[in-house]
Parts: C-alpha cells; sequence; structure tokens
C-alpha cells in the first residue's frame, strides 16, 4: 500500500470513527422507544433540513447521476434532478406542517404505520402490517444499494475484493446506527451533509482545472450529438428521442418524496412547526445546487475519459466517475491526497447517511409496528431497544445478501425502491393528511394497489416498450389515488371522532 493510499485511508478512517462516536455518545440519551425512532421530536430546523435532504440523496447523489449524465448525456438526469427538485419543494410546502401536527393529534405516533392506524382508526392491524411489510420490503433493496455503493468505493480505492469492502462498510453503518438511533443518524447526516458538499465542490474545481476550463467541457459536449439536449439522449455517438411522456415519466420521481419514511419521519421530529419555512428554504437551495453540481460533474467526466486524462468507463463502472477523479487528484500532491480522502468521504458520507435512516425506519416497522401493533406484543422499554437493535442488524445482514453483486446498478435498485414507497404510501399520506372523506378501507387498498402496480408495471408492462416505457412510479402512484378515492367513496364515512381529529390537525390556532 503506497502513501497515496495510505493518506486517504487515514481520512477515512477519521471520518468513519467520528460517525461511530456520534452514535456511542447518542446511545446514553435514548431511554425510550420514542427517543430512539424520533429523538424527542426535539430535532432544530437547521438539522432537520439537512439531515432530511442528506437521507434523501443517497449514493446515487455522488454516484448514480453522474454515472446517468456521464453515459446519456444531460436529458435523463436533468428531467430526474427537476423532478426531485419540485418534489423536495412541495414536500416541505404541503406535508411537513401538517404531518408534524396530525401525528401529535393522532395518538402522538412516532411511525408512519402508527399514524396510519391511529388516523384511521384501525383495530384490525391490517393497515399497519400492510404498511410494515411494504416497508420491509423496499427498504432492503433500498440499504442494500448503500452498500453496494461502499462496495464498490473501497474496492477501487484499494483493490480488495467487493464483497468485504461492501461488509465493512456495513458494519460501521449498523455500528452507530444500532447504538445511537434517530439522533445520532439525524446528527451524522447533517455532518455528511457537509461532507458531501465538500466532495462536490472539491470534485468540480479539480476537474474544470485538470480539462481545460468550463468552456472546454461545455464544446466537447456540445460536439457530442443529442448530449446536452434535454429533449435527446446520447447513445454512444447518436442522438435519440426524449420526447414529452418520458419527461413526465421522469419527472413523476418527484412524486416519490410523498411517501418516503424515512423523510417523513424529520417531519414529525422537528421540535417548532413554526420553523419547517426556514428548514424548507434551506433543503431546497442545497438540493437544487448539488443535484446541477453532480449532473455537470457527468459531463465533465466524460470530457476527461475523451481526452485522455482518465480511462473510459463503461455501464455500471459509469457510477465510479468521481472515484476515478479523486484518484486522478490523489497523484498531485499531499494536497490532492487531503481532497481525495474529503471526496471519498463524501461518497460514504451520501451512502451512510441514507442507510442509517432506511434501517431506522425498517427497524421501527418491525419492531413497533408488527411486534406491538399487529401481535400486541407488551414489551418494556428497555426490551424494546433491544429488539430495535437486533432488528436494524437483521435487516442489514439481508441487505448485505443482496448487494453481493458488484455488477448491481446503485441508479437503477434506488430507482425501483423509491417508485415502491412512492406509490405505496404518497397517495395514502396525502389523502390521509388532506381528505376528511377519506377511510380505512380506501386506504388498505389504495396501499396495496400501489405496491402490486409498481411490480406489475415494471416487470409486465414497461418492458413491452413505446408508449409503455413510463417509469413505473407514476402509473402506480394514479392506480393507488384513483382506488384510494373510489374505495372511500364506496364505504361507510369515516367516524365522527375522526373527523373532529382531522379538524383539529387542520386548525393552526389549535395548541398541541
Amino acid at each position: 500500500m503506497d502513501n497515496t493510499v495510505l493518506g486517504i485511508s487515514a481520512i477515512i478512517v477519521i471520518y468513519l470513527a467520528g460517525m461511530v462516536a456520534v452514535g456511542i455518545y447518542f446511545m446514553k440519551k435514548n431511554s425510550s422507544t420514542g427517543d430512539y425512532y424520533l429523538g424527542g421530536r426535539k430535532l432544530g430546523p437547521f438539522v432537520t433540513a439537512m439531515s432530511a435532504e442528506a437521507s434523501d440523496m443517497s449514493s446515487w447523489l455522488l454516484m448514480g447521476l453522474p454515472g446517468v449524465a456521464y453515459l446519456t448525456g444531460v436529458a435523463d438526469a436533468a428531467w430526474t434532478a427537476v423532478g426531485l427538485a419540485i418534489g423536495t419543494y412541495l414536500n416541505w410546502l404541503v406535508v411537513a406542517k401538517r404531518l408534524r401536527r396530525y401525528t401529535v393529534v393522532a395518538g402522538n405516533a412516532i411511525t408512519i404505520p402508527e399514524f396510519f392506524k391511529n388516523r384511521y382508526r384501525d383495530k384490525s392491524g391490517i393497515l399497519v402490517g400492510l404498511s410494515a411489510v411494504f416497508i420491509v420490503i423496499f427498504f432492503i433493496p433500498y440499504t442494500a444499494s448503500g452498500f453496494a455503493a461502499c462496495g464498490k468505493l473501497f474496492s477501487t480505492l484499494f483493490g480488495v475484493p467487493y464483497f468485504y469492502a461492501m461488509l465493512i462498510s456495513a458494519i460501521v453503518i449498523v455500528a452507530y446506527t444500532a447504538l445511537g438511533g434517530f439522533s445520532a443518524a439525524s446528527t451524522t447526516d447533517l455532518i455528511q451533509s457537509i461532507v458531501m458538499s465538500v466532495a462536490l465542490i472539491c470534485v468540480v474545481l479539480f476537474g474544470v482545472k485538470t480539462a481545460g476550463g468550463v468552456d472546454v467541457i461545455l464544446s466537447h459536449a456540445q460536439e457530442l450529438p443529442g448530449y446536452l439536449s434535454i429533449t435527446s439522449i446520447y447513445n454512444d455517438g447518436t442522438a435519440a428521442g426524449y420526447g414529452p411522456l418520458k419527461i413526465a415519466s421522469t419527472l413523476a420521481w418527484g412524486l416519490g418524496y410523498f411517501g418516503m419514511p424515512h423523510i417523513l419521519l424529520r417531519f414529525m421530529a422537528i421540535e417548532d412547526e413554526k420553523k419547517i419555512k426556514l428548514s424548507r428554504r434551506i433543503a431546497t437551495i442545497w438540493v437544487v445546487i448539488s443535484m446541477t453540481v453532480a449532473v455537470f460533474i457527468g459531463v465533465m467526466g466524460l470530457s476527461l475519459s475523451d481526452g485522455g486524462m482518465i480511462a473510459v468507463l463503461k455501464g455500471a463502472d459509469s457510477e465510479k466517475i468521481i472515484i476515478t477523479i479523486a484518484t486522478l487528484m490523489s497523484r498531485s500532491g499531499a494536497l490532492g491526497v487531503m481532497m481525495a480522502g474529503l471526496i471519498m468521504s463524501g461518497i460514504l458520507a451520501c451512502t451512510m447517511s441514507t442507510a442509517d435512516s432506511q434501517l431506522l425506519a425498517a427497524s421501527s416497522s418491525v419492531s413497533e409496528d408488527l411486534l406491538k401493533g399487529v401481535f400486541h406484543l407488551r414489551l418494556k422499554e428497555n426490551s424494546s431497544l433491544v429488539i430495535a437493535r437486533v432488528t436494524v442488524l437483521i435487516i442489514s445482514v439481508l441487505g448485505v445478501i443482496m448487494a453481493m453483486d458488484p455488477e448491481s446498478s446503485v441508479f437503477a435498485i434506488v430507482s425501483f425502491a423509491w417508485a415502491g414507497f412512492g406509490a405505496v404510501f404518497g397517495p395514502v399520506m396525502l389523502l390521509a393528511l388532506f381528505w376528511k372523506r377519506s377511510n380505512r378501507q380506501g386506504a388498505v387498498v389504495g396501499m396495496f394497489s400501489g405496491g402490486v402496480m409498481i411490480f406489475v408495471w415494471k416487470y409486465l408492462i414497461r418492458p413491452m416498450g413505446g408508449v409503455w416505457d413510463i417509469y413505473e412510479l407514476l402509473p402506480a402512484f394514479l392506480v393507488a389515488v384513483v382506488l384510494n378515492v373510489a374505495v372511500s367513496l364506496a364505504t361507510e364515512e369515516p367516524e365522527r371522532e375522526i373527523a373532529e381529529e382531522f379538524e383539529k390537525a387542520a386548525d393552526d390556532s389549535y395548541e398541541l
């Protein structure tokens, strides 16, 4: 191992040790499952904003998104980024405050399934059980994508086998998440969002200088047919159409925000609902800037490849573009080694910030919603905390098993899991918060149909191509909304008690 790799390794080790230290610090502050899963609803506006967006971005911000731009040009990556930016803003504007209020009014719920149970007075346990099952189904591959990203990073950097690199990364993530819970995850997410920002800046500054300037990068991209167009997609020297239907399908990424449990939990945990406006501004600005920079890095990376300064990357290897640039940077002296270490830590940061939140959300679904809500187990707080931590471990093991294939695409895995959550929980969440007539039967049918349609569209309909080649989130979301509304209208109205509770949550003057 040469001095360059040793220097980068030292920075990464210091970073990882810091994350574990945060977990140990908050371990002593978790006296109940409410603290462990929701931080006692004491998050400040800045931590809320940055932890929500860091947990949102995941490994695809520094690997998936630049990789797509590198391979296919601006269109696919840019429209995805636009959809996500709009979805981020609307989620904070429309959902955040109402969800914060409603979860307190509805029995002080600390998980999303528990909120649905309390909102609809679901004594049968069907709604809670269904929610928990879908959370586990879609969070395991989502977590696996994070482990895979870490494995690619370390295997590329150190030349070690992918599996062992991925396994070590998973162990660190599990350690601080299982120890410190929500507070540790939120605090580390704040730190990780800063590290991610620094990494993006370092890559751009170095890449632009190495390529010979922004003008050189853009002029090179302009020579490639359809590469910079938002209505065409670049495909190995040729341009293919990127029409209105495809654009609408890609923009549908934004719908996913309304159903992301690990993001919605941040809204529930903010200390003061009056500070949500500040959080919204911070979150939106950071998301827009970070995704714009990520897309540009893909464009810049192709210029560096075609200029012979870095290797040409094919297929799933395109997701290693930032790692490749950081490796080149590390050869430029001590400062380059330090910057490369920060960039590698940034890739870890965006991966870990999402994986920890996903593990907690999945763990809460099993320990709180399934064991207590469905099977009605009565557990002491200490026993609940032990089960919560064991659940994190079990889900992590399943994620490791799914991430064993080094050829798996981070972007593809995230895309599927994102669609699943958006279709299963998005329609139910919006109708639960804003439509008083919505009832339990409609919520159950809407949730189930959204989840089933994700699989049907992705594996049976979308492969037919043509007009059917639409991102599965859009049709599944629409089906779930329509069936939720239709079934609610065809069945009995909610009880008077439920309607009164809805009105309390909608009344901003009502003191919590």
